[in-house]
């Protein structure tokens, strides 16, 4: 019992096999010839069928990755460097003349040799390493550099100017009664003599320009300008930009006064009439007027401080002002250490140049063109030395580059637009020489775009030239996307993510469009980026044709040519979808994938519609398999398009390509069904009936049938045939040769178990374990593989809902395999059939002093022995098989040793009694074995019943008898027909009261399809009833409808009706005149629940009770089994039973 305990409820560890089968209801007759068994041979090279399942499989994997859409993640696969794009030198700015060179150097050197201002921190203050580095960029000698630089210091210095813009103020203080001022600014240049001095009294003083004295003489401002006055308000935006010429760039100083304004007069108006003065008498005169214009705080003398409009001031040395310029808030300080301010201003500041004496500007050659030649020439430079051989340079300059820049373009009075405008005229062109980052190049663009809306518009010229770097451009990108397979492919992420920054460059290029008077565009440039893929695709294309199926070639070699070309489309498409699509629609808004779908399936179906004309009259194995093989990847190619929401592949040009695929279709498979069959033929030849591993229960060979038949599904999956009544065709053909194929492997396992030497004195065979595993594994399997050949059946065919022919396939070919699973299961118990008689005989033969489960101990012990071995050599739905064989065989052996023991004590029924209890608990084994339901069914019933009717006395299987007519229950009600009967007690007269009244739908027994029906009523059993004879009604001749309404007294006391199994019997019988009377049916009716019986019979006559109707049967096995028990007694009152019952049936076919 220990082993089923043990038992779990292990599923088949089988091969997980994909439905897809087919086979052939076997209707034939039986046959022994051995020929017709062996597969056809003919249908491809002869074999084992290996190489056709090899090939299959190579299919089948192609068609693993193209199940739904694809995924990104899954195509992009490789990390490594991008393919190298095309550059072309000629396609960089102009080279430059020597005299030019000499020129851009002499600017260079200018630049460096009379920079102003403060350097940064991350900029080069030696002068010297410029210079070097400068001498490095234009290959110079020194003797040549050396030169240059006496040439440069020989010409004039520049003359300087700073531009200022007041841009706003914070925090100022309140000086009004409101809680707020009314702020202006006055700005100017405080030259090298007005310097503040030294201090010398008790107070700090510093310069103002409302601050004068009587002794103090001119004012000492070259400039004085002044911002408008915004009223109310402490944080006041001006956004105002002045101009100030710097004669000493060393010494001079920006002076600014934040004053709260307090009348009418306009001070801007004044400032504007002091500026239009020349000389310093002038500038006062008109100054002393501004003054005036200013509250003077009652009678305060000239030389007392307005403190109260005072707001705060800023000094700011000119050699202060970074080389880049600043742009940053400036805390404000008072005019003394006596004023009290606070609160910062907002101010641009930008030195630069205004004349310079070089060669280039006296030439008239702008600032703008001299910086893009000298950062073409220091771009070139850097590039070439930093990254000679590599495209992710993203324009990193050194730093001495970058300060020699940084100078010439702040000198150069070079806006931001400007600046960003440079610089990407100039990468761009320069990646069309030598390849850089886009992500740098799309920097650039992001910086113009930054600049578009806050500057003013460029000049003409400039505009012209960034219109014609942007044509250059995207001319130089579609030559790019033309090529896109060859540069950015699809398994390449670092290439698609150059392809991304490409388009979003592109992208770029767009939104500037509307803005340019001179579109540099003659089209929408998506729409020549379509045109463009177009052509590439069609380019693209051809060279793949060309290359792979040339058209040249005879139609057989350009077939697996073509194959390959599809293949490698379908791949591309997926490419397409997975990666390139998303990055064309979310950047520039074009349908990449619909593009190139349409286009290049259009182009692969032409060339299958030729080839497939060209080839039908060709048709032969190697053609029709290499058409099969091509129609499977088109047929991809179609539901790849379905897949996508809202697209339809009934506009597709390959929609109908399957009907000249038909011919080639149906002879692959009838291929396929003769090297199935080869397959298993040489699977079993070299399978040694062991198990695969340790995990497995099954041999090699049942692995191979469930593979072969799951790739048969697949392969059918995949082929997925659109013509309807087609697909029937094919699918219920290829199930019939999948069942075909199923049951040839069984029967090749049979034949070669049979040829198998079996161990002497085994009783459980290791090789018939293993067979009978296999078979289950190929009827799991093939149960699957049929399931996934369905096919709809018409328009209104259901999902998930078998086709009625597959379906009978299916329950066909499961019936059989498991006809063959107790063939086997049979034959593996057979050999445990004596052992079993013998340990049963030992139980019947042991003496009553030995307890029950000293006598069962045997039997019990050698079934654990061998459910031991079987439990590991069995997958679980054969160990529940041997289980079922087993009880069977234990249930009749039982059976046997009690029909050969008669007459024998109580206690030998009992041991046998206890015997069947034992080994019920230990088949079910607590719910891990047998369910209970069917271990006390069908033969464990009979038994049951002869072990308790064995140790009944004689009345009681008597009285068995009767209760066992009384519970037979008509199987077909109206098979045998209806008696309806009244029935009570009259307790007055002590007597049974019986009416027969009439009976229906009798069996026809006679010739002339009637009967000639009477009744026959007896009361039972017959020691309740010992004096009382049976009555008998009238004959209705030839009738099945007999109408008797007879009334029928029995004198018995009520007492007697109420005992255990106390009836009237019914037995309906056809008279024969010339032979014995013929039995037509009985029924039962017991005594104990009728009226006067069961309850006091109230008054009225008999015919006033309701009417019975008893559905007539015959005597039913548990019936016959009480009699039969008492015909084995020698007992008299048994044998007068039984001789009674005799006598009756004699009289019943008696003439009445």
């Amino acid at each position: 019992m220990s082993t089923l305990l043990d038992i779990k409820s292990s599923v088949l560890r089988q091969v997980q096999v994909c439905p897809s089968f087919r086979r052939k209801t076997e209707q034939e007759p039986e046959t022994t010839s051995t020929d017709s068994q062996e597969p056809p041979t003919g249908a491809w090279k002869p074999g084992d069928g290996v190489e056709f399942f090899a090939h299959m499989r190579l299919i089948l994997k192609k068609g693993d990755g193209r199940q739904g859409l694809p995924c990104p993640e899954v195509l992009l696969r490789s990390g490594s460097p991008a393919p190298a794009e095309p550059v072309d030198p000629n396609r960089g700015l102009r080279a430059l003349t020597q005299e030019e060179m000499e020129m851009l150097y002499e600017e260079a050197l200018y630049t460096v040799l009379h920079r102003a201002g403060t350097m940064g921190p991350d900029q080069v203050d030696d002068e010297e390493v410029l210079l070097g580095y400068l001498q490095q960029v234009f290959g110079t000698s020194l003797e040549e550099h050396t030169q240059a630089i006496e040439r440069v210091k020989k010409a004039k210095a520049p003359m300087y100017a700073l531009k200022v813009s007041v841009m706003r103020a914070k925090n100022l203080l309140a000086k009004d009664p409101n809680g707020f001022s009314d702020p202006y600014c006055m700005l100017g240049i405080l030259p090298a003599t007005g310097a503040p001095q030294e201090p010398s009294g008790q107070k700090e003083q510093r310069f103002s320009f409302r601050k004068g004295s009587k002794r103090s003489g001119p004012l000492p401002a070259k400039y004085i300008q002044v911002t408008e006055v915004k009223s109310s308000t402490l944080n006041p935006v001006w956004k105002e930009h002045f101009l100030f010429e710097i004669e000493d760039v060393n010494t001079d100083q920006l002076h600014l006064d934040i004053w709260d304004h307090d009348d009418d007069v306009s001070l801007a108006e004044a400032c504007r009439k002091l500026n239009e003065v020349i000389g310093l008498k002038g500038m006062s005169r008109y100054f002393k007027q501004i003054v005036k214009s200013a509250r003077a705080n009652g009678t305060a003398g000239p030389t007392e401080d307005h403190t109260d409009d005072f707001l705060g001031c800023l000094n700011i040395p000119i050699r202060e002002v970074p080389v880049a310029g600043t742009d940053r808030w400036f805390k404000l300080e008072p005019r003394s250490s006596a004023s009290r301010v606070q609160g910062d201003c907002h101010l641009v500041l930008k030195l630069i140049t205004t004349q310079r004496d070089t060669a280039m500007s006296q030439r008239g050659r702008s600032g703008f063109l001299s910086y893009l030649l000298l950062l073409s020439r220091v771009l070139r430079f850097e590039h070439r030395v930093e990254e000679p051989n590599s495209s992710s340079w993203r324009g990193e300059l050194s730093v001495a580059g970058t300060t020699i820049l940084c100078l010439h373009g702040a000198q150069s009075n070079l806006s931001s637009l400007q600046l960003a405008v440079l610089h990407w005229q100039v990468s761009s062109r320069h990646h069309q020489t030598r390849t850089l980052d886009y992500g740098y190049l799309l920097g650039l663009l992001e910086d113009i775009q930054a600049h578009w809306e806050e500057a003013a518009s460029l000049p003409q010229e400039q505009e012209e030239s960034l219109a014609d770097s942007f044509s250059a451009f995207s001319e130089f990108g579609l030559r790019l996307l033309r090529q896109l397979r060859d540069y950015f492919p699809a398994t390449n992420s670092t290439a698609v993510y150059r392809l991304e920054l490409l388009l979003k460059c592109l992208d770029k290029l767009q939104l500037f469009q509307p803005s340019f008077e001179i579109c540099p565009f003659e089209t929408e440039l998506n729409m020549d980026i379509a045109a463009a893929l177009k052509r590439g695709n069609r380019e693209w294309y051809d060279q793949l044709l060309n290359t792979k199926s040339p058209r040249e070639q005879p139609g057989p070699q350009r077939l697996t040519g073509l194959i390959e070309l599809a293949d490698i489309i379908y791949e591309d498409l997926q490419s397409c979808y997975g990666v390139y699509a998303s990055l064309f629609h979310g950047i520039l808004k074009v349908d990449f994938f619909t593009l190139t779908f349409r286009q290049l399936e259009r182009l692969v179906a032409e060339e299958a519609w030729m080839l497939t004309e060209e080839l039908s009259s060709k048709m032969n194995l190697e053609v029709a398999s290499g058409l099969f093989e091509l129609y499977l990847t088109l047929a991809d190619t179609q539901r790849f398009w379905s897949c996508i929401p809202g697209r339809d592949s009934r506009s597709l040009a390959l929609a109908g390509i399957h009907t000249p695929f038909l011919p080639a279709v149906k002879l692959w498979l009838q291929v396929l069904r003769d090297q199935a069959k080869w397959r298993l033929q040489g699977a079993v030849d070299v399978d040694t009936l062991e198990p695969v591993d340790a995990a497995s229960k099954h041999s090699s060979s049942a692995a191979t049938a469930s593979l072969c038949l799951s790739h048969i599904q697949e392969l059918w999956v995949r082929l997925a045939w659109p013509d309807l009544a087609q697909a029937q065709g094919l699918g219920t053909q290829l199930s019939q040769d999948m069942c075909e194929a199923a049951l040839f492997y069984t029967e090749l396992l049979r034949k070669k178990v049979d040829t198998q030497p079996g161990a002497a004195g085994e009783a459980v065979s290791e090789q018939l374990c293993v067979v009978l595993n296999n078979v289950e594994l190929v009827r799991r399997a093939s149960g699957q593989a049929l399931r996934g050949l369905a096919w709809p059946e018409g328009a209104a065919g259901l999902e998930g809902v078998l086709p009625r022919p597959l379906l009978s396939c299916i329950q066909a070919l499961d019936e059989d395999l498991k006809r063959e699973a107790h063939t086997v299961t049979a034959h593996l118990t057979s050999k445990m059939v004596a052992d079993i008689r013998k340990y049963i005989q030992h139980i019947s033969l042991s003496p009553d002093s030995i307890q029950n489960d000293e006598a069962v101990a045997p039997l019990l012990k050698y079934l654990d022995e061998k459910l031991a071995l079987l439990n590991a050599s069995l997958v679980k739905e054969n160990l529940s098989r041997v289980l079922e064989a087993l009880w069977e065989l234990l249930l009749q052996a039982i059976l046997q040793a009690l029909s050969a023991n008669r007459d024998v004590s109580a206690d030998f029924y009992g041991r046998f009694h206890f015997t069947l209890e034992a080994l019920v608990s230990f088949f079910h084994a607590e719910g891990q074995g047998l369910p209970l339901e069917s271990l006390r069914d069908g033969s464990y019933k009979r038994l049951e019943e002869e072990l308790r009717l064995h140790k009944c006395s004689t009345r009681e299987c008597i009285e068995q008898f009767y209760l066992d007519k009384l519970k037979q229950r008509s199987l077909e009600q109206n098979r045998f027909g209806r008696l309806s009967v009244r029935c009570h007690y009259e307790a007055a007269e002590q007597r049974l009261a019986v009416e027969v009244l009439h009976a229906a739908d009798l069996l026809p027994l006679d010739a002339n399809g009637l009967s000639d029906p009477f009744v026959i009523m007896e009361l039972g059993p017959p020691h309740l009833f010992p004096l009382v004879r049976s009555q008998r009604t009238q004959v209705k001749a030839r009738t099945l409808h007999p109408v008797y309404d007879e009334l029928f007294h029995f004198s018995v006391p009520a007492e007697a009706c109420r005992r255990r199994g106390a009836c009237v019997l019914f037995t309906v019988m056809d008279h024969d005149w010339l032979s014995t009377n013929d039995f037509a049916g009985e029924a039962a009716l017991g005594l104990g629940g009728i009226s006067g019986i069961a309850r006091p019979h109230v008054g009225g006559s008999v015919r006033a009770g309701q009417p019975i109707t008893l559905h007539l049967r015959r005597p039913r096995a548990q019936v016959r089994s009480a009699l039969r028990m008492l015909e084995g007694r020698n007992n008299k009152e048994a044998q007068e039973f039984v001789k009674k019952l005799k006598e009756l049936e004699k009289c019943m076919e008696a003439d009445p």
